[in-house]
């Protein structure tokens, strides 16, 4: 099977099991987090920085979401990637929640505790570092940072999900590829 025939049928698949879950099937929806859980959690991680428990409570909140909306599900675009954009709003959300909370935006002292790669160029090590790097990220920095570097967002998209100029959003961005090279040792 090629990779398009692969991805036409989970596409159709995660459509099937839509349509039954959102007519009530419970099964058909454990199905589609089964098969999506690891996406939604890794995405959640990489905008909120946070691990374990709030984590996970995060994930399970946007799959909440998602049973409570798939009823008024269009099938405008794949389950994945509705899947994904309410992951994508609800770590976002998260974010917002904490800017009543403590500031950690000039915190920048959370990277001293990280590692730095290792010197034989460990790609591992320094795939691990890179995450970890990120994970300390000042929050609207590392928003920014993965909605653009790694989900592949326009800036204008950013600015508008985050509530903030567009020049805000490039300057977030430049400060975040700055903060990591530095702690990278220039690697990124």
């Amino acid at each position: 099977m090629t990779d398009t025939t692969t991805a036409e049928v989970a596409a159709a698949t995660d459509a099937a099991l839509a349509r039954s879950a959102a007519a009530g099937d419970a099964c058909a929806f454990e199905s589609i987090y089964r098969r999506h859980a690891g996406r939604v959690h890794g995405v959640i991680v990489r905008l909120v920085g946070v691990q374990g428990v709030r984590a996970e409570d995060l994930t399970q909140e946007a799959f909440v979401r998602a049973w409570q909306a798939l009823p008024k599900f269009r099938f405008e675009s794949a389950v994945s990637t509705w899947l994904h954009r309410l992951a994508v709003t609800t770590a976002l959300m998260e974010l917002r929640s904490r800017r009543g909370g403590p500031r950690f935006d000039e915190d920048e002292d959370a990277l001293d505790g990280l590692g730095m790669a290792d010197s034989a160029g460990n790609g591992t090590a320094l795939s691990m570092d890179l995450e970890r790097a990120v994970a300390t990220l000042p929050p609207r920095a590392r928003a920014v940072l993965v909605l653009h570097d790694v989900e592949g967002w326009k800036h204008e998209e950013i600015a508008n999900e985050l509530g903030m100029a567009v020049g805000s959003s490039k300057a977030q961005l430049h400060r975040a590829r700055q903060l990591l090279r530095g702690r990278l040792g220039g690697e990124v």
